[in-house]
C-alpha cells in the first residue's frame, strides 16, 4: 500500500534553469530523487499559488529532476564555466595571470527532456489536488510558502501530516547578515512552523537547539524535532584519478558570496600574505554566486592590485569540477560567522582535504577535526594558512553522512517504509 505525499516543488520549479546549485537546492533535488524512486509512496508535486497548492505534472516533473541533476552534476553537465580557463590560471606564471572572466554557455541541441521542460507554462497550468485523505504527508523542504499559515491550516483540516525541513534561523538569530525585512519574514515561517507543523527536520543539532530557544522566547513547545545532518553527494568520495599539481599552491571556499561568509575579512588575510610573502603567496579559488552585500568582495577585487592575479571567483561549477578543484587545493576555509550546516566543509573532510573553519558551534559538530579558528582572530587564520602552505596537512578521508542515511532517518521518523530503488 501506498502513502500519498505531497512533495512541495516551488523551489526546484523555480530555479531548473540554474547551472549550479546551492546548499538547499542539492536537499531539494536529494528529496524529490528520493520520493520519486520510492515504491511505498504516491508522489504528487506541488507548488504554491496565490496562497494555496496546485498539483504539478509528475512526468513533467520527473524530467525536470532528470535534467536538474544531469546539469549539476559535473560528469554529465552540459556546461561548466571556465574550466580551462581556471586550470590555466593556477598553472601559469604570477605575471601572466589575470583575473577569470564569467564565460557565456556554449550553444548545444536541446535535449528531449529540455524540450519538454520547454512545455512548462503548459504543464504548469492550475490542476486542482487529488481529494486529501487522512494518512497523506506534506514535504516541505524550502521554507517556501510559510510566510503565513494558510497552506498549513488548509492541510491540516484535511488531516494531512505536515512536515518542514528547517535549514537554519540565521535571519533572526543573525539579522545583519539578511536583507532588510527578512527576519520579519523567517519570524512569520517560524511561527508557521510552531503552529502547524507535525514535525519538523533539522539538519544539525545546532539548528534544532537554536529552534527550541526561539520557540522558549515564544512561550511555545517545537514540534517533534528530526536530526538529521545532510548527506554528501557521490563525486566527493572520490578523488580524481590524477591530478596535475598547480605551480603555486591555492586555497578554496565554496559558498554564496554573502556577508556571514566572511569573505571581506578573508581577503583583508589574502592581502596580508600577498603582502608578506610575494611571488610564493598562494592562490585563493571562490566558488559561488553573488549574494547579498557582496560588494565588499567586489571591491576587494577589482580595487585591489595586490591580489587580483591571486584571488579567482567563478560560479556555475559543476560537481566533477569542483571536486577536482577540492583535489588539489592545500585547505577549504570556511571562515563564515554563522552556519545551519556547511555541506562544503563536509564534502571536503569526506575527500580528505583539510579544513580550516571559523570556531562556531556548526562545525565543531560536523568538522570537529578541522583546524578551528576564531572568525575575527586575524593573526590565527594568517598563520594557519601559512603552515597550510608550508607544510600541508595529508589527511585520510573521514567518514559523511550519506543520503541513504539522512532518508532511513527520515524514512522510519516518518513512516515512510521501504527503500528507493533507484535514486540518482
Amino acid at each position: 500500500m501506498t502513502r500519498p505525499v505531497l512533495f512541495d516543488a516551488s523551489r526546484l520549479v523555480s530555479r531548473n534553469s540554474r547551472s549550479a546549485p546551492t546548499g538547499i537546492d542539492r536537499v531539494c533535488l536529494a528529496y524529490a530523487e528520493w520520493l520519486l524512486a520510492m515504491p511505498s509512496v504516491d508522489l504528487i508535486p506541488v507548488r504554491g499559488r496565490r496562497g494555496g497548492l496546485v498539483a504539478v505534472d509528475r512526468i513533467w516533473f520527473g524530467d525536470l529532476v532528470r535534467d536538474v541533476r544531469e546539469r549539476w552534476n559535473g560528469d554529465r553537465a552540459v556546461y561548466r564555466p571556465q574550466d580551462h580557463a581556471l586550470d590555466l590560471a593556477l598553472r601559469m606564471p604570477l605575471d601572466q595571470r589575470v583575473a577569470l572572466r564569467e564565460e557565456s554557455p556554449p550553444d548545444t541541441p536541446p535535449k528531449k527532456s529540455a524540450r519538454r521542460l520547454a512545455a512548462a507554462p503548459r504543464l504548469l497550468a492550475s490542476r486542482r489536488l487529488p481529494p486529501l485523505s487522512a494518512g497523506a504527508l506534506y514535504l516541505n523542504a524550502a521554507h517556501t510558502g510559510l510566510e503565513d499559515d494558510s497552506i498549513l491550516t488548509t492541510l491540516g483540516d484535511a488531516g494531512v501530516e505536515r512536515v518542514v525541513l528547517l535549514h537554519d534561523l540565521i535571519p533572526i538569530t543573525h539579522p545583519e547578515y539578511c536583507r532588510p525585512g527578512d527576519d520579519q519574514k523567517h519570524r512569520r515561517r517560524l511561527n508557521t512552523i510552531l503552529n502547524h507543523a507535525d514535525a519538523v527536520i533539522v539538519n544539525s543539532r545546532y539548528t534544532g537547539d537554536e529552534l527550541r530557544r526561539f520557540a522558549a522566547a515564544e512561550n511555545r513547545r517545537p514540534p517533534r524535532t528530526i536530526v538529521a545532518h545532510l548527506g554528501v553527494e557521490d563525486v566527493f568520495r572520490q578523488r580524481p584519478a590524477s591530478t596535475t599539481a598547480p605551480t603555486l599552491p591555492y586555497f578554496l571556499h565554496v559558498g554564496t558570496v554573502e556577508g556571514r561568509k566572511n569573505l571581506a575579512f578573508l581577503l583583508t588575510i589574502w592581502s596580508r600574505l600577498a603582502e608578506v610573502m610575494g611571488e610564493a603567496a598562494p592562490q585563493l579559488v571562490l566558488v559561488g554566486s553573488h549574494g547579498w552585500e557582496s560588494e565588499a568582495v567586489l571591491d576587494h577585487l577589482e580595487r585591489s592590485p595586490r591580489i587580483q592575479k591571486l584571488v579567482h571567483h567563478v560560479a556555475g561549477v559543476g560537481d566533477d569540477t569542483l571536486m577536482q578543484l577540492m583535489a588539489g587545493a592545500r585547505a577549504l576555509l570556511a571562515p563564515s560567522s554563522v552556519e545551519g550546516f556547511d555541506l562544503p566543509a563536509v564534502e571536503a573532510r569526506t575527500m580528505g582535504v583539510p579544513v580550516i573553519a571559523s570556531d562556531i558551534p556548526v562545525h565543531r559538530e560536523v568538522a570537529p577535526d578541522a583546524v578551528l579558528v576564531d572568525p575575527i582572530d586575524g593573526l590565527g587564520w594568517l598563520r594557519a594558512i601559512q603552515a597550510a602552505v608550508d607544510a600541508p596537512a595529508a589527511q585520510a578521508a573521514r567518514f559523511s553522512p550519506t543520503w541513504d542515511g539522512h532518508f532511513a532517518v527520515v524514512g522510519a521518523a516518518l513512516d515512510l517504509p521501504g527503500r528507493a530503488t533507484d535514486r540518482a
